[in-house]
């Protein structure tokens, strides 16, 4: 009978490596993202938060009650959320036992190719709320990319500077960026 050999390849120091990069990266996204809980750790919830209900319709230009503030801090939530169910996925297909050496980098790839997008995204909100933004949040896949902004009226040279933070960013085509302001 022959016993296991215990060497380290190659390719589990580089599974290794990327699964603690994706571990960073989450990791990041997690300290850099608002607050949502007060000092016992305990969920905050405001009045207005408690208004936004899944099923119902809200006009997005409507004027009697501005949702901006809530629309952001629930986009990060959801944002948050989905990211880290990816990374879960990942992590569960990387370190499953009916997978295959060449499924485990691809996987693992994958997993690198989130934490870049994790780590874009919150390069582009810095840099767009340093052209003087209220607020932002950025959607990356790879192929496109979506920005919603806070701005009372988004000016071509706005949209512009944006359009640049992105294309300097990431390698997504022109056509493919698109911007939304909310007010």
């Amino acid at each position: 009978m022959k016993k296991p050999s215990l060497i380290i390849g190659k390719k589990q120091i580089i599974m290794t490596c990327l699964t603690l990069m994706l571990a960073v990266a989450v990791y990041i996204n997690y300290t850099a993202s608002p607050k949502l809980t007060d000092d016992s750790g305990s969920a905050v919830f405001s009045e207005e938060t408690e208004k936004v209900r899944y099923g119902e319709t809200e006009f997005v230009n409507a004027e009697a009650e501005p949702m901006s503030g809530d629309y952001f801090a629930q986009a990060r939530i959801d944002k948050l959320r989905d990211r880290d169910e990816a990374v879960q996925t990942l992590q569960t297909m990387i370190g499953g036992g009916d997978v295959t050496e060449d499924e485990m980098v691809v996987n693992a790839l994958d997993a690198v190719q989130v934490s870049k997008l994790i780590e874009s995204e919150g390069t582009i909100e810095s840099l767009i709320k340093a052209q003087g933004f209220q607020d932002c949040i950025a959607y990356l896949d790879g192929e496109n990319a979506k920005v919603v902004v806070k701005t009372e009226g988004l000016e071509k040279s706005q949209a512009a500077a944006i359009k640049e933070i992105i294309l300097g960013e990431t390698e997504v085509p022109a056509e493919n960026i698109r911007i939304f302001e909310v007010k």
